[in-house]
């Protein structure tokens, strides 16, 4: 189990402002959908159609915030984009018809995916010789701030009222404007110097770009647990309903427990491909074994079910232990916001395509569809150390060019 803070210092100042950040982010997760169809009353249909749009627009809002965290300095860019997801989660109680509330939740999704890459050149700058091993502690920590958000979120779904509704979403903006304030006691980053070449480098890094694509696909992982389960649980299996809650529960757990002592041992690229590639077979396995969860008693399903999320969970560990090493290890620090980024464009297009891509394959399809996803990520997992050796010969080669130039005599 990790230590529950940091030393004091700037490790802590993030550790503490990303706790209140996340317990917030646990109240919109757990009861924000049902804030709007619930108590707004917006078709869910709508809804869907509200975040689908907000999850486009915040695509490309990443690359661009994370470079101007680069240029400017972090801390004041991630602080901004706290502050303005701040007011547009308060917007949400003003949001009583369509457009209004698109208007609000792309704002607030937006500012979130821009705070995740301005926030990088932070964890880089802060996070000691391994800024990986520290990312995997604040994922610790977010896990921790969710459950407590979502445990709170719970007595305003039993309530169901309008008012109950309008104090969580209060409570959740409040929280995210805590979250800027405690960056007030973290010392600024100065800037770095501009990198060379074209501006947008990270788009033209052809090899970090199919890490990138290849992390997506494996992203659409976390949907597993959240979508694709808790719809075959009830649907295809006798396991009872509760389980769904005690599956979450126990993969969070786990998470908190263990994310930090697996990302120790994954401490290059090299080794982030190979983990992976080790999270696509347990991914594979994971799969397999709900598929066989369908038309058996309840005990055995219950038995299966829960199996599956233990070795689910391991490659959970895996994959973003993985993900947080190539992600970090393959940017240039003077552009560390702008190629996280980048990088974070994976998991915004699993979180645009997993459900419906799950939905339509394990649910609709049923059995073999299960077994067509943990291919998926299998196949993604082996291919991932292809594509770290090619970003490190590539880099490799970026480094060497601007010392020959520096080496060329002038004419």
């Amino acid at each position: 189990m990790p230590h529950l803070m940091p030393d004091a210092g700037p490790q802590r100042t993030i550790a503490t402002s990303n706790f209140v950040y996340t317990v917030g982010s646990g109240l919109y997760l757990t009861a924000g959908v049902l804030y709007f169809t619930q108590a707004v009353h917006l078709p869910a249909s709508r809804v869907g159609l509200g975040l689908g749009i907000a999850g486009v627009v915040s695509l490309a809002v990443g690359i661009a915030v994370g470079h101007l965290a680069d240029r400017h300095g972090a801390r004041g860019v991630y602080a901004t984009t706290l502050v303005v997801q701040a007011l547009a989660t308060a917007g949400f109680v003003l949001a009583d018809s369509f457009w209004p509330f698109v208007l609000a939740v792309c704002t607030a999704t937006g500012a979130r995916a821009a705070g995740l890459a301005a926030r990088s050149p932070l964890i880089r700058h802060y996070g000691g010789d391994r800024p990986q091993e520290f990312r995997a502690y604040l994922r610790a920590v977010t896990n921790i701030g969710i459950s407590l958000g979502a445990l709170l979120a719970g007595w305003a779904v039993q309530v169901g009222t309008l008012p109950a509704y309008q104090l969580l979403v209060i409570g959740n903006a409040i929280a995210f404007a805590a979250s800027a304030a405690v960056l007030v006691f973290l010392p600024p980053v100065t800037p770095g110097p501009p990198v060379g070449g074209p501006r947008w480098i990270a788009l033209r890094d052809r090899p970090y770009l199919l890490i990138t694509a290849l992390d997506g696909i494996m992203a659409i992982q976390f949907k597993v647990l959240t979508v694709a389960i808790p719809l075959w649980l009830v649907e295809a299996t006798t396991a009872p309903r509760w389980l769904v809650s005690g599956a979450m529960l126990f993969n969070t757990v786990i998470v908190i427990a263990l994310q930090v002592r697996a990302s120790r041992n994954i401490d290059s690229p090299v080794a982030g491909g190979a983990a992976y590639r080790r999270s696509g077979v347990a991914f594979l396995v994971s799969c397999s074994l709900i598929s066989l969860s369908a038309g058996i008693p309840a005990w055995a399903a219950v038995t299966l079910l829960m199996t599956a999320v233990l070795i689910h969970t391991v490659g959970e560990l895996w994959h973003s232990a993985g993900g947080f090493e190539v992600s970090f290890a393959l940017a240039p620090e003077r552009a560390t916001g702008q190629y996280l980024g980048v990088f974070g464009l994976g998991a915004g297009l699993a979180d645009a395509v997993g459900p419906t891509l799950l939905i339509s394959l394990c649910i609709t399809w049923g059995r073999p569809g299960w077994y067509v996803v943990g291919a998926l990520f299998a196949l993604t997992g082996l291919t991932a150390p292809f594509a770290v050796r090619w970003a490190q010969r590539h880099q490799q080669a970026r480094q060497i060019r601007p010392e020959a130039a520096r080496k060329e005599p002038a004419v």
